[in-house]
């Protein structure tokens, strides 16, 4: 069976947990050659050691995607490591810890935290990478959105909405910028997906079961559910798709 990403270079940032760890396993299994960039070193760490124990080829790197100078070492690293890169997976966010609450209950120093990370920190991301990619003559950009930016729990979560939301804007503007120079820039709308930090935040599947009920695909959403659509993105079966949304999320909403 072949494998569809057979030796392209990929970051996946945030992948030291959850629906990043997700796409690291599933990225390696298809044959990319990973750096697993997480502000835990430990975690990503981990998870090297998990694909490596599969016959894969990946590094981890402690980056904080929030400070440029921090993105520019995971740049210098992906090039020192592997001399390219094919495709950049922006995962890492904000989004544990964070409680529902009203719209006009945030602190100012939550909304920048939010941004700083989820916007600034995915675009510090696509600056630093974008270059490597036009050396190369073109390369996949893929951003995790949310598909909360639809629905109306968000005013509950407002700044991590209004955050996912710029990024969707990102995307399609990037998605303009960049096209010129072969790359292709889409976003990945999961819904409200069991992850460590949903998990851990939410509890136990009695959470789940509202969100189950308004999805058509009567099942809670899985990491592993989002890995298909992000490989197909990293693919050449995508080259003619960039400033899409693709929501997936069992039909929860439909955009």
């Amino acid at each position: 069976m072949s494998r569809v990403l057979e030796n392209k270079v990929v970051i996946i940032t945030g992948a030291g947990r959850g629906i990043g760890r997700a796409f690291a396993l599933r990225f390696a299994g298809e044959g990319a050659r990973l750096l697993l960039p997480d502000i835990s070193l430990e975690r990503a760490q981990r998870v090297v050691e998990e694909i490596k124990n599969k016959g894969g080829e990946a590094a981890a790197i402690e980056t904080d995607i929030s400070s440029e100078n921090s993105v520019r070492e995971m740049a210098g690293e992906v090039i020192r490591l592997y001399g390219r890169v094919d495709v950049l997976l922006n995962n890492a966010a904000l989004y544990y810890g964070v409680d529902r609450k009203p719209w006009d209950a945030w602190a100012v120093g939550e909304w920048e935290r939010m941004f700083s990370i989820n916007v600034t920190g995915t675009w510090l991301c696509c600056k630093a990478i974008a270059p490597l990619m036009i050396k190369e003559g073109g390369g996949k950009i893929i951003n995790i959105a949310s598909d909360v930016i639809k629905v109306p729990s968000a005013q509950f979560l407002l700044p991590y909405a209004c955050s996912k939301a710029a990024v969707v804007t990102l995307t399609q503007n990037l998605a303009r910028a960049l096209g010129p120079s072969g790359i292709n820039v889409n976003a990945i709308g999961p819904g409200f997906t069991a992850s460590e930090a949903s998990l851990l935040r939410e509890g136990s599947d009695e959470a789940f079961k509202a969100n189950i009920e308004g999805q058509c695909i009567k099942r809670r959403e899985e990491p592993e559910d989002l890995a298909g659509t992000a490989v197909f993105l990293a693919s050449s079966d995508s080259d003619f798709i960039t400033g899409q949304f693709i929501a997936v999320n069992g039909g929860m909403v439909m955009v």
